[in-house]
């Protein structure tokens, strides 16, 4: 796998970069994808960080998380659904 070109910012704040810079990356899609492509994708990269795209634009951008910031956002969305 290639290097990162971006590290994550010090705020763990998601940063961006373009898919295809990421080599390598063995991406997952998600199990509640339909067969319209309408979902995400996501792929360890085996730096801490996880990177997620849109599987309509597999070589579009792709946000990059740190491992803390993604399983924050996960809580936060299963929070919501049990509302």
């Amino acid at each position: 796998m290639s290097p990162l070109p971006q590290p994550i910012p010090q705020n763990d704040s998601p940063s961006i970069t373009p898919s295809t810079r990421l080599r390598g990356a063995r991406w997952r899609r998600s199990s509640r994808s339909t067969g319209m492509n309408n979902c995400v994708e996501t792929a360890g990269l085996g730096t801490g960080l996880l990177a997620v795209r849109d599987s309509k634009n597999t070589a579009g951008p792709a946000l990059l998380f740190s491992s803390t910031a993604w399983t924050s956002f996960l809580t936060l969305v299963q929070q919501r659904q049990d509302r």
